[in-house]
């Protein structure tokens, strides 16, 4: 399965290696990688910058990908639940993409054009930490699928 992780921004080194870690072990289930876009800092205003962030991010999706888009919005799943629908994915032989904006989210016209909305819950996360968050609970879906001893869950 590929899975790409399309981001907006670069990581600062203490998210960078946590992120590192969560995709090496990642990498022994599915062909993952990240695309980083440029944060659009010199738009005038929010709504500006999350449609020029918006532009950067869609012209990386994989050709053909279930796209899911980060979103506060968004459903909340358990861990169990995102390893049920990675199955899915994973069975239908699509590439899988996450979206994950930047400072000030997706643009909403991006979130409603996603397959999925996901959202990690009703806290106010850093973006980079979102990442860090969702490379995590992918190696906790692969492993629950996989029936390694890493997921504890209920």
């Amino acid at each position: 399965m590929d899975v790409a992780l399309v981001a907006v921004g670069k990581l600062r080194p203490a998210y960078r290696e946590a992120c590192d870690d969560y995709l090496t072990r990642l990498r022994r289930f599915a062909a993952v990688h990240e695309v980083e876009v440029r944060e659009a800092s010199r738009a005038p205003d929010v709504a500006s910058q999350r449609s020029e962030e918006a532009g950067r991010l869609r012209g990386r999706l994989p050709r053909g990908a279930a796209v899911v888009a980060l979103a506060r919005e968004g459903s909340g799943w358990t861990s169990a639940e995102l390893a049920r629908r990675v199955e899915r994915w994973r069975d239908g032989a699509r590439p899988l993409a996450l979206l994950i904006g930047g400072s000030h989210g997706l643009d909403p016209a991006l979130v409603a054009e996603a397959e999925h909305a996901w959202s990690l819950g009703p806290l106010t996360l850093p973006h980079e930490l979102a990442r860090v968050v969702v490379a995590e609970q992918l190696y906790r879906a692969f492993t629950i699928l996989a029936g390694t001893p890493y997921h504890k869950g209920r």
